[in-house]
């Protein structure tokens, strides 16, 4: 295919590298794409699940926040969050949401964020209630600075900085999709699934962009300013610097690697295995990835994430089959 108007691109090597210039037209670039990488479905649990399970409702996003340790986890319909405390789980609160969510993120303090269409929902996990920041567009991701500055990625691949007040600061189009964004100090990278590629945003346009394997599916920052990349499709873990944005590790994990946590606490990156249902952590430190610890899971395990406080593991099961809890001392040394 030729790209139209002035986005030029050439994703069909593996580490295919292009410069993006200019704007998508009225209906998006004329670039290669592919269908959104998905997790594989999960096949019976063959072992318990290590750690202690929970009843809940089937969960497609899990978040820990930062602030007070509550997990907030959003239906696989996206309308319901359901907010706990890990210490007494039996007290959860569930609120209902204005719109079907797509994804979960840290805001301030306390505080949860919510993708969904035409609007960022801002959900305080202490009294669960909601308000909202208006945005045009889909939301599919959403990441928040430390100023109050929101970074928004829509449906149709436009990127929004939106002010403290919710007013537009900058507009970036040119991207097919804007599904999940990574801070890295000043510097925003963002997945495009349909395009199975990462692409840096310069101040008014896109910037670099790399392939990101055969179908990248999620994409997280970690504190040493590394993006770490899924690619479910090509069964690997792809690790990127931004500013330049480079490719410094990729290796094999197999099973169709898909949700993504951080774990800061003992640098650990924690990968759920659909095919397998297993999360596996990986140690970054040395290059190349070293696995340190592999625990069963729950049933398609689509949503992971860590508390921050306590370096405990969540896992979420996307059939229904509950969340799923492994202490950090009940994990092996280097976890």
């Amino acid at each position: 295919m030729r790209p139209r108007g002035s986005v030029a691109s050439a994703l069909f090597g593996a580490a295919a590298l292009v410069v993006l210039t200019g704007c998508a037209g009225a209906d998006g670039p004329d670039v290669p794409t592919r269908d959104p990488a998905t997790a594989a479905v999960s096949p019976a649990t063959a072992t318990s699940p290590a750690g202690q399970v929970i009843p809940a409702a089937a969960t497609k996003a899990l978040l820990a926040e930062g602030e007070t340790g509550r997990l907030a986890a959003l239906d696989a319909a996206g309308t319901t969050l359901t907010l706990l405390d890990p210490a007494a789980p039996t007290t959860a609160r569930t609120v209902t949401l204005p719109a079907a969510g797509a994804a979960l993120a840290q805001g301030t303090p306390g505080e949860v964020l919510v993708a969904a269409p035409d609007r960022v929902l801002r959900v305080d996990v202490t009294a669960g209630t909601v308000t909202e920041t208006p945005v045009d567009g889909d939301v599919h991701s959403v990441q928040t600075r430390t100023d109050g500055t929101l970074i928004v990625g829509t449906a149709d691949g436009t990127v929004r900085e939106l002010r403290p007040d919710g007013s537009v600061a900058r507009t970036v189009t040119g991207l097919v999709s804007a599904d999940v964004i990574a801070l890295t100090g000043a510097d925003i990278t963002v997945l495009d699934r349909k395009q199975t590629a990462v692409v840096s945003v310069r101040d008014d346009a896109l910037g670099l962009m790399l392939r990101a394997g055969d179908g990248a599916a999620n994409a997280i920052a970690d504190p040493e300013g590394r993006i770490i990349v899924t690619d479910t499709a090509g069964g690997e873990l792809l690790v990127y610097s931004a500013g330049p944005l480079v490719l410094r590790q990729r290796f094999p994990v197999s099973s169709s690697p898909y949700a993504l946590a951080y774990d800061p606490r003992s640098s650990t990156v924690w990968v759920t295995c659909t095919e397998s249902n297993e999360v596996v952590g990986y140690d970054l430190s040395t290059g190349i990835g070293v696995e340190v610890g592999r625990f069963p899971t729950v049933r398609q395990p689509d949503a992971v994430t860590v508390d921050e406080r306590t370096g405990d593991l969540f896992v979420a099961s996307a059939a229904g089959e509950g969340l799923q809890r492994i202490g950090a001392d009940e994990r092996k040394r280097g976890q």
